[in-house]
């Protein structure tokens, strides 16, 4: 299967007569509404209750990850401030899959956890937590959930007075960073909609409480204020245009996004490394300058990066660009038996270097294309639902001192489906899909072929009122990924010489969830159980080790990861409101502790009206020590986390509504150390305070 830039135009053209036709097709369709390209509204959900909306945003995280980390059964793979990935129930990269309008993002961030996600929560109208058999929509292996990141940068509706916006900037202490946003919609005419929007950030180094840090060359300590190589710097446009009718609507947009961070923890010391077999053959440490040559860019020139621009990078650091193209509609009432018609399409170009000493020492280019058909039916026997196709295409090029993987691409086309059912007080839902990959490498190793099926059922019960009985089963097969069948090098981000297995099968598993969920007028409550058995569970498992440094091959084994989630909240007066809530995940490999997997939290949360536009929020949670660790990793400690809140919502004038926020985080100033980071040896930022404003017109 073979996709190009010309197919994908003519498909998305293929479509536009449709829509210039729509309005003469049927009058008697009301207008339509704004198209959520989620698993809400025509695909019943059995869990978004997770779900951020845009004022969560707005004082939240600015990386995906941190965005999400404080919301039950979730944390962050933190790496720096420029990059990081939420992790699920215990599981992260591939198997905590991150969404853009229902697309894949098409970057690299599966590959490493130092390479950032392209999606901006900050631009977002709202962040989702999918669970249930709805997750199969979107992809295969996600047994814990996947997110999806709302935006408005393709318009689905028509602004009602013509236009619409919003414009913001916030301000944090503990990395000086400061941040500002901006978006509107414009009605050129009654059909067509413009979209313009953009986002600029710029952080320093983070503060953090008493840290020592070793120098490598002198064997000295020395007491550090930030940790090094935490900056981040982020610019982001998007563009967006839409034809807007009776029935439904088509748009494209184009973005265009470009980010500078750091790689703290890098480290020269183990450039000696090299394998013997399989074991490590490491060189004492010489101090030395770089001497690895410039990167050929393709075309017989170097790529050098001007030292003016590099002067304040101490050690390693990205330097990302990437260029997307997005294609969207919906059209309602399509034809005889089918409600609705969905289709995306995108092309991503994408492109980072890693810098050392001025030059690009490792490049990785991916160019991606996706598209998606999505027909939501008419009841048939009372089931309701949505049936598709989705392909895509992504090859990627890695060339340099880090290039671990040859040349490759990776091909894959999907069929899934998903239903629903009311019958009495009883929501029945099944979902399945069906994968074909294909990976063709480079090199001498042989190439990758292979299908995958999964399918979920899941029961909601209202068996009294105020409380809902849930129950979830899935069988889910996960194809593995070029990086886990190639891999062949060292890789000084995360300190591993990494070894692919190109003999790897398909990951399985069998996953059950039961839920308990009760509420009221005053007081709620939910608790979720949840066990996930796998076969052939995929994982880098480590051979050998020299200090820091480890040997890690992609392997198979039996696993299983189990847990709960709980929370309680009263509303003890009318303005206030207070919680609890924990979460709780255990995670095996061949009855050995699997790696990098959360501790449990236990926390309170108080929310209160402090009169008709002020709001106040008030949370103290603790995170346990991880002592169940596994092999070649360390003991992390817990901490205490506080942060508090404050909002202000006011009106300028009749259409002009702005907020003002202050929040005060790690209140306490611990040290905060990620045990499911590759960095969880380096603390995260210390107390910090943010103020902010966005205003709405």
């Amino acid at each position: 299967m073979y996709i190009s830039k010309s197919i994908l135009s003519l498909s998305i053209l293929s479509f536009l007569p449709v829509f210039a036709f729509a309005d003469n097709l049927d009058e008697s369709v009301k207008k339509l509404s704004t198209i959520k390209v989620t698993a809400q509204g025509d695909n019943a959900v059995q869990d978004v209750e997770n779900s951020l909306s845009r004022q969560d945003l707005l004082q939240g995280g600015t990386t995906i990850g941190e965005a999400l980390k404080d919301q039950l059964g979730i944390y962050s793979d933190t790496f720096g401030s420029g990059a990081s990935r939420p992790v699920i129930r215990g599981q992260d990269g591939a198997r905590a899959k991150v969404l853009q309008n229902g697309a894949d993002t098409m970057d690299v961030s599966t590959l490493s956890p130092d390479h950032a996600v392209t999606v901006d929560p900050q631009l977002a109208e709202r962040v989702e937590v999918i669970r249930g058999p709805e997750t199969l929509l979107y992809g295969a292996g996600s047994v814990g959930g996947l997110i999806n990141v709302v935006d408005s940068k393709i318009p689905t509706k028509m602004p009602e007075k013509g236009y619409e916006g919003k414009v913001g900037v916030r301000y944090n202490t503990g990395n000086d960073e400061t941040l500002a946003h901006g978006g509107v919609t414009v009605g050129l005419n009654e059909q067509i909609a413009l979209r313009v929007e953009g986002l600029t950030r710029d952080a320093n180094n983070y503060i953090v409480p008493n840290y020592n840090v070793l120098d490598e060359h002198d064997g000295q300590w020395s007491k550090q204020r930030r940790v090094a190589d935490t900056f981040s710097k982020s610019d982001n446009v998007n563009v967006g245009l839409s034809w807007i009718g009776d029935r439904g609507f088509a748009g494209v947009s184009y973005s265009n996004r470009q980010d500078k961070y750091g790689l703290p923890g890098h480290s020269h010391e183990y450039e000696s490394c090299h394998l013997d077999g399989l074991k490590l053959h490491c060189e004492p440490h010489d101090d030395h300058a770089s001497e690895t040559p410039p990167v050929d860019d393709g075309h017989g020139h170097h790529h050098h990066h001007d030292e003016e621009e590099d002067h304040h990078h101490s050690g390693p650091w990205i330097d990302l660009k990437t260029e997307r193209y997005d294609f969207r509609s919906e059209l309602n009432d399509p034809f005889a038996g089918f409600k609705k018609l969905r289709v995306s399409a995108s092309y991503t170009d994408y492109k980072h270097d890693e810098i050392e000493e001025g030059e690009a020492m490792t490049t990785f280019k991916s160019k991606a294309y996706d598209g998606r058909v999505e027909l939501v039916h008419n009841p048939v026997a009372t089931w309701e639902g949505v049936i598709g196709v989705e392909a895509s295409q992504q090859k990627l090029n890695i060339s340099g001192e880090e290039a671990t993987l040859a040349p490759n691409k990776t091909q894959k086309w999907s069929a899934f489906a998903a239903e629903h059912k009311q019958w009495n007080d009883v929501l029945f839902q099944l979902g399945a899909r069906f994968d074909h990959q294909k990976v063709d490498i480079s090199s001498d190793q042989k190439d990758f072929d292979e299908n995958a099926f999964s399918y979920s059922a899941g029961a909601t019960w209202s068996f009294t009122p105020d409380y809902k009985l849930s129950f979830a089963a899935s069988h889910q097969e996960r194809l593995p990924l070029a990086q886990e069948l190639y891999s062949d090098g060292k890789h000084f981000a995360t300190n591993t010489y990494e070894l692919g297995n190109e003999n790897l099968s398909k990951e399985k598993s069998n996953n059950v969830e039961l839920g308990l969920h009760y509420d009221a007028e005053k007081f709620s409550y939910g608790i979720n159980l949840y066990h996930n058995w796998y076969d052939n569970f995929i994982y880098a498992r480590t051979l050998d080790q020299y200090k820091d440094f480890r040997l890690i091959q992609y392997s198979q084994d039996d696993a299983r990861f189990y847990g709960a989630e709980a929370q309680a909240a009263y509303q003890i007066t009318p303005n206030y409101k207070v919680g609890v809530f924990g979460d709780y995940v255990r995670g095996k490999i061949d009855d050995e502790n699997a790696p990098r997997v959360p501790a449990g939290r236990l926390g309170t949360k108080v929310n209160a009206k402090l009169g008709d536009a002020w709001t106040g929020s008030a949370e103290y949670y603790h995170v346990f020590k991880q002592d169940k660790f596994a092999s070649y990793e360390r003991e992390t400690q817990g901490y205490n986390m506080l942060n508090l809140g404050l909002a202000y919502s006011g009106q300028y004038a009749d259409d002009v509504a702005y907020k003002v926020f202050f929040n005060a985080n790690n209140l306490l100033d611990d040290k905060v150390y990620n045990h499911t980071s590759f960095l969880s040896n380096i603390p995260q930022i210390g107390r910090n305070f943010s103020i902010g404003l966005e205003v709405g017109f």
